[in-house]
Formats: C-alpha cells, structure tokens, sequence
C-alpha cells in the first residue's frame, strides 16, 4: 500500500472553486418526499436559451458533497457540463432520519430524483445526463442506472461495491461466523434502540491513529479528519461525521450492486481505479461482469483516496472525452 505520504500529496485540493464557474445551492424531492440537497455548478460561459449535457456527481460512503463531489463537479462544469453534487439522503443537507442511517434503494433513488430535477431545467439537454459515482456511490449510481435509461453515461471512481464489502469485506477477510456474530450484535441494538436507547454509529473513519493503526485506515483518516478534507455539515458533530448506523450498515448486506450490471449495455460504462487502490477489486469485478461498452481504466501510482481529491492524478481529461462521446 502506498499511503499516508503519496507521491502526489502536493496535489491535494478537495475544496477547489473555480472563477469561471458559477455555483449555487438548490434541493428538490424525492419519490419519497424526502428534500436532496444538492450544489448546482454551470459553466460561466453558458448563453441564454442553450442547453447543455449535464453530469451527477455522487459523494464517497459516508462523506458529504462538500468533500470530493464538489471537486469532480466544478472541474466537469470547467470543461462544459452542467454538473450537481448531491447529498445522499440520511446524510449532509438530505432530509431523513436517523441521520446517517443506510437505505441503499433511497441512495440509488437519490440520483433519479437527481435526473428529474436536471431534465426538467431549461438549459439541460435531458437526452445527455451522465453519472459520476465516487467510492460508495459508485455502487449506488450503478443501482440507479440499471432501472433509470435516462443516466445515459456512467463513471465510476475508486468503486465500493458497498453489499460486498459489507458481506465479504476486502479480499474476502470476513468469515461467515463473523458476519453472523455482527447480524446477532445489531439485532440485540434493535432492541436497545427501539426501547429508546441512543443510536449506535459503526465504521467510518478513525478519530486518532495509533501505532496499531492500519494503512487503510490512516489512509482514510488523512482526508477525513486533517484540514485536507475534514468537513462538518450542519447539524452534525465531528463526532458522527463519516460513521453510518450500526443497525442501519447492516442493510447493505442485502444489497447487489453489480448483479444485472450487463443489463445497462449498451449505454457505456467507465470505471476509474487506481493502481494501488485497496478498493481495486470492486472496480475490476464490475468490469468482468459488465457488457459491452466498456473500460476499466487504471490510475497509476494512485490509491483509493488519491482519487477523492488529488488533481495531479485524477484523469479528468478522461471523464471529460468519455462524456463528450456519449453525451450528444
């Protein structure tokens, strides 16, 4: 694993905005009701009565828009796109409760919802909406592209098939005793917590290293809690930032992502891993699975985190070519 100090740590620029883009806040409704926040970005050049290709960008597992979305989003708006970054609901400026809760078929609703707002604005061409899924929400946008023909492209970055990790975890380091010993721990937290106890949190990222801290988790913990990517979004602590419900986690064990992923051909797909991405496997494992048009592009040198926020490696040039041929 090449973390902690990469070779592109200069790179790092999560909150990067652009003079030539303009960017505002908005939110609308999903089927259930429930608001999307979102941050709408559309490029300084666009003329009234034009309509352009537009692109939904989707924030990392646990993460909000303010933290990679934004970026992906502002450096698509520069090349041409009309973009939004969403907030999953459950977490950031999305609407639902607990907070932080996992609802797997809710996120994959999220980007419709997303579709419905961009393809009924006037400078949007519906017919040319495309996706960009970060970590976790790479699953999420591939469970919505399968029953939305609408997402006409889909981009995927340092992919978490999140069922599969949350069944197997990396590499398959989960035994079926272990898994079984969590579904008894989050069953007996049921009914603590319908008795009105306090709800418990589970993953997310460490809030201090040790020296028996593991790469992976150092990785994640120098974004999310250094001034590199730490963000707060209101309402919450930095205390319950990126840490979703234990009772709630457990739902993405029913959840299978990548199981009809052939159905989506021929709209194309692009997935973007790096080299020494600990997530490389999910990336690779939806490419197998997936029809024709496809590419599994490979960063290299770069680690799964590299991709959230490090300029000098994330192929923009890329999703920006892969947008341009499939969004007309």
């Amino acid at each position: 694993m090449m973390h902690g100090i990469s070779s592109a740590q200069r790179d790092a620029d999560n909150f990067y905005r652009s003079a030539s883009v303009n960017c505002e806040k908005v939110s609308f409704r999903n089927q259930y009701k429930m608001k999307v926040g979102a941050n709408l970005f559309l490029p300084g050049d666009m003329k009234p009565g034009e309509k352009r290709p537009a692109i939904i960008v989707g924030h990392p597992m646990g993460a909000v828009k303010e933290q990679s979305a934004n970026l992906y989003a502002t450096k698509l708006a520069e090349r041409g796109f009309v973009t939004l970054a969403i907030d999953l609901s459950f977490w950031g400026e999305s609407e639902g409760e607990p907070r932080n809760a996992v609802l797997p078929d809710v996120y994959a609703e999220d980007f419709s919802a997303a579709a419905d707002f961009l393809g009924t604005r006037e400078f949007v061409d519906r017919n040319a909406i495309g996706v960009v899924g970060i970590c976790g929400s790479g699953s999420f946008a591939i469970s919505a592209a399968k029953i939305d023909p609408r997402l006409k492209a889909i981009a995927t970055v340092s992919m978490y098939d999140m069922g599969a990790a949350s069944r197997n975890g990396l590499k398959n380091a989960v035994t079926p005793g272990q898994r079984k010993q969590l579904l008894e721990a989050v069953a007996e937290q049921r009914y603590a917590e319908f008795l009105g106890g306090e709800i418990a949190l589970t993953g997310g990222t460490v809030h201090e290293l040790t020296e028996e801290s593991t790469p992976i988790e150092r990785e994640f913990y120098g974004f999310y809690r250094t001034p590199r990517g730490e963000f707060t979004p209101e309402g919450a602590t930095s205390l319950t930032t990126t840490h979703p419900t234990l009772t709630g986690s457990v739902k993405f064990m029913n959840f299978y992502p990548f199981n009809d992923i052939e159905s989506i051909s021929p709209r194309p797909m692009l997935f973007i891993t790096g080299e020494h991405a600990h997530s490389r496997e999910f990336s690779e494992d939806a490419y197998r699975r997936a029809a024709e048009p496809k590419e599994l592009y490979i960063v290299p040198g770069a680690g799964h985190v590299d991709l959230y926020d490090r300029t000098g490696l994330i192929p923009f040039g890329k999703l920006e070519k892969f947008f341009k041929e499939n969004l007309q």
